[in-house]
């Protein structure tokens, strides 16, 4: 008669099978279950036999357990992706794993092995053999059943662990992409157990594979499994931040709402540059869903910031600020570099928490206190305050700000420019000492100086949003712009800050323009004794009448002595006088519209500034006089025909930076007077033509050729220029291997090409008739491909002249 425990076991596998079978209906009985099959799974590891020695025992019930349970598994493994039911057997089978071990831990089972221990280890074996299974599903399933158990199984042997170990690994070089994500789940609960000293030599560490499935794997799917279960370190931050450059936008919305904005616990975890570069990529992306995550992203970084208690004893409390909201902006704003290229990204980043959070703008007051301790990142953030509420026509928020009439906020502008001067002094001051000099203390001035002019900048660029009908606000505005502009050591980069606020208070261009050339007299009269006074300020805000300024040119100019005669520290004066005031040129005649002719102060500055300029031999001197005639020759026609000859000239035989800037003139010169130039005589077009050909052929300079490409693209769209012979080497720049790494051209075409072809019917004629040429063309440079180019294939070139030439893809009329 059989032992009552032996009972168990005839009917174990129809009991085992009645758990399964409810497991799969249910996520809420599961526990239930569990507990059930845990009765079932002590009752048949009661079941012994010895052994004919006597010294041992068999474990019968747990093997007959085991094969039950195997047995349900197995009716799992061939079950394709898809159906419920086996997704929850699956999930079963970790919650399984877990509750028996976290029952042998309760019950205080100290053995190396136990009835968990030894459960899992026949389970975690069975499975792996499926890993190397013919059937891709039984791979996939054995692969999920491992990633869902892999942390419930406890301490395992090393015996195990290495098996466990490389076979997982090789799964991540499965074929099924199904296979790779739950193989990287699975890896990724492995990095933790891993010492990276006891890796081979030679072997990739389990992080390591892990990153590069996040950088490299072929499938979207894979990679995103592999950036939401990899840990965030800095070890793994270069690879997660490359997907917010990802082709997939869920995987680019991943990065910001499941890995940066859940896993990070603060934004300095990341350094500068991480900083801005996840919010330049995020708030820049061409999806709204990626630029919305990032967005509430930049918001969490705020609240965090908000939330820092260590900042508490830097920080600088205004009046009127009880909530800390400006307090907590300025905090933000100290995550990025305002004081250089940071500030666009800062500025995104704040007006991206102004969109998500339009309720902070009510907090904003500006006493008194805050003008008089104004910092890079207040400066910025009273800016960009102002900007948006003047953009989104809230007013209101202006005003509830309580923001300084004209008046006091020229008096704040004064007072930011004596700061500057001070700073200046205070940088130049060592290098005329005959002491040693301290050079922490002189680069610690000069970054000083640098946020001193981030603050004035910014200043300048809220003036620009003022209400000039305060007319004794005005003039003083209009008195301290004007010596800024004057002052020979004023920063170059507050120049064009200057002339936007002049241009804002001058009545006219021309006033501009006379108050300009004013400014460069003095700055080019080195005879400091013989300088007439500085006109006063009339009503009108004004300089001086006409002819006492002609009279005060005339006298400067006749004054300056011949180089030649000059000692070696007077021309380097006379250079840096001579190179801002042609920055001040540059300045002026970029901000105006009216005719050369109209300006008869600019005749003067021209003939004694810069036409001199450019005959100069010094690159810097003769590339500013360049674009200053250049610029002039935009609001000069005769001018603009009479130079053309002399741009050309210069092209050739320079450096790449002036050849740079002449073809910009060049460009500019040709798109403004497009018929003039191309249509004066089929010659002249020709001329010029085989020019632009030329220099996109003969440049190693990626900038020049693709500044040349910009300017082509615009001359064909504009109709101007049809030469058939362009649009064969733009087809041919487009492909070919040498333009692989010239983003810029090739982002320039890829616009191009579709908005020319798909915009007449006109225009895909002529890919039509030249298809035969382009292809070819194509061709040659395929087959003269070099060890380790690629580029495109020319049946795949000829498949895109077939798309652009679609005439069911031309823009209605």
């Amino acid at each position: 008669m059989p032992r009552k425990d032996d009972t168990v076991l005839d009917d174990l596998l129809s009991n085992v099978s009645s758990v399964f079978d409810q497991a799969q209906s249910s996520l809420a009985n599961h526990r239930k279950n569990c507990v059930a099959l845990c009765k079932l799974h002590h009752q048949a590891s009661k079941v012994k036999q010895k052994v004919k020695n006597g010294t041992a025992v068999k474990l019968v019930g747990e093997k007959a357990f085991g094969d039950a349970f195997i047995d349900m598994l197995n009716r799992v493994l061939v079950v394709k992706k898809g159906p419920p039911t086996a997704d929850r057997i699956v999930k079963f089978i970790g919650s399984y794993v877990k509750f028996l071990n976290d029952k042998g831990q309760a019950d205080d089972e100290e053995e190396e092995e136990t009835l968990a221990t030894r459960f899992a280890s026949r389970l975690l074996k069975w499975l792996i053999q499926g890993f190397g299974a013919k059937d891709k599903t039984v791979r996939y399933r054995s692969v999920f059943v491992v990633s869902d158990m892999i942390t419930h199984l406890g301490e395992l042997d090393e015996d195990m662990y290495d098996m466990l170990r490389e076979g997982v690994l090789d799964r991540m070089n499965d074929k099924e992409p199904l296979v790779r994500i739950h193989a990287a789940i699975a890896l990724s609960k492995l990095v933790g157990s891993e010492d990276p000293d006891e890796v081979q030599e030679g072997e990739a560490t389990i992080l390591e594979v892990l990153l590069d499935a996040v950088e490299y794997d072929p499938a979207a799917d894979v990679r995103r499994a592999a950036l939401l279960n990899v840990p965030l370190t800095q070890a793994s931050l270069p690879a997660i931040l490359s997907r917010t450059r990802d082709t997939e936008a869920v995987t680019r919305k991943l990065v910001y709402s499941s890995v940066l904005k859940s896993k990070l616990q603060h934004p300095r975890q990341l350094i500068l540059t991480q900083r801005e570069r996840i919010v330049k990529d995020g708030l820049g992306d061409r999806e709204p869903g990626v630029r919305l995550a990032a967005g509430k992203m930049i918001a969490s970084w705020f609240d965090a910031v908000v939330a820092d208690e260590d900042q508490e004893e830097q920080d600088v409390t205004w009046e009127g600020d009880e909530a800390g909201v400006m307090k907590g902006f300025v905090r933000f704003l100290a995550l990025f570099d305002v004081v250089g290229p940071g500030q666009v990204i800062a500025v995104d980043a704040v007006l991206s928490i102004f969109v998500t959070r339009p309720d902070l703008l009510d907090s904003f007051i500006f006493p008194e206190s805050y003008w008089r301790l104004l910092t890079p990142e207040s400066a910025v953030l009273a800016r960009v305050f102002i900007e948006h509420s003047f953009g989104t026509q809230s007013e209101a928020n202006v005003e509830h700000a309580a923001l300084p009439v004209v008046t006091a906020f020229a008096f704040h502008i004064q007072n930011a420019y004596n700061t500057l001067l001070r700073l200046l002094q205070e940088v130049e001051a060592p290098r005329f000492e005959s002491t040693a000099i301290n050079y922490d203390e002189v680069e610690a001035k000069e970054e000083e100086l640098a946020k001193q002019e981030v603050v004035l900048g910014e200043l300048l660029r809220m003036a620009l949003q003022l209400d000039y009908m305060d007319e004794i606000g005005r003039r003083k505005v209009f008195t301290v712009v004007r010596d800024m502009i004057a002052h020979p050591a004023l920063p170059p980069g507050l120049i064009e800050r200057c002339l936007d606020v002049l241009r804002e208070i001058t009545p006219s261009e021309r006033e501009l323009i006379r108050l300009v050339v004013e400014v460069v007299i003095e700055l080019r009269d080195n005879d400091e004794e013989n300088q007439d006074p500085p006109p006063e300020d009339n009503n009108d805000g004004n300089t001086a009448d006409t002819t006492q300024t002609t009279i005060r040119r005339e006298r400067s100019l006749s004054r300056i002595k011949d180089r030649q005669q000059m000692s070696a520290d007077e021309r380097m004066d006379a250079d840096m006088a001579d190179m801002r005031c042609l920055l001040l040129c540059i300045g002026v005649l970029e901000r105006v519209n009216g005719n050369f002719e109209d300006n008869s102060t600019l005749e003067g500055v021209l003939a004694d500034l810069i036409i001199p300029s450019v005959r100069r031999k010094e690159l810097p001197m003769r590339e500013k006089g360049l674009v200053s005639l250049g610029l002039c020759c935009l609001i000069a026609k005769n001018m603009a025909f009479s130079s053309f000859q002399l741009f050309v000239n210069q092209v050739e035989g320079n450096p790449p930076e002036l050849q740079l800037q002449v073809l910009k003139v060049i460009l500019d010169l040709l798109i403004t007077y497009e018929q003039d130039f191309f249509g004066r005589s089929e010659e002249t077009a020709q001329q010029i033509t085989v020019f632009l050909l030329r220099m996109l052929e003969v440049t190693e300079s990626a900038s020049v050729r693709a500044t040349v490409c910009v300017g082509l693209s615009k001359l064909l769209l504009s109709g101007v220029l049809t030469d058939e012979r362009v649009l064969i080497s733009l087809l041919a720049l487009y492909v070919s291997p040498e333009t692989v790494d010239n983003q810029e051209l090739r982002q320039c075409l890829a616009y191009f090409f579709p908005v020319y072809f798909y915009s007449s019917p006109d225009n895909q004629n002529r890919l039509v008739g030249i298809f035969a040429k382009a292809l070819k063309a194509v061709t040659t440079i395929h087959d003269d491909l070099e060890d380790g180019q690629q580029m495109i294939s020319p049946y795949q070139f000829g498949q895109l002249m077939v798309d652009w030439t679609n005439p069911q893809k031309v823009a209605s009329r």
